[in-house]
């Protein structure tokens, strides 16, 4: 199992239409074989950034999401409304 976080960063003037892109990229992902958990967060106090809580079934699973139709369209979507390009970051359980 894989374990995704990924932090994105609107420019503060935009997060609105990113987060409207981003709920759809939630939709989508969650459709996807190897998906086991995919939510999405804003944060108090900084409405422009974005954290996405990712579980997939592995390694492969979590490729395969990055080269779907879906995530290309919203990043294609989403380039002009950042602020900073995106932080992901994998992590395997221990405990």
């Amino acid at each position: 199992m894989v374990h995704v976080l990924a932090r994105i960063t609107a420019q503060p003037a935009s997060a609105d239409a990113l987060r409207e892109i981003l709920v759809e990229l939630v939709a989508q992902s969650r459709k996807e074989a190897g998906c086991l958990h995919y939510e999405l967060f804003q944060q108090e106090g900084a409405a422009h950034i974005f954290q996405t809580v990712e579980r997939w079934a592995d390694g492969a699973a979590a490729d395969a999401h990055m080269s779907t139709p879906h995530v290309a369209a919203a990043i294609a979507k989403a380039g002009a409304l950042l602020g900073a390009p995106p932080e992901i970051l994998r992590y395997a359980q221990i405990a």
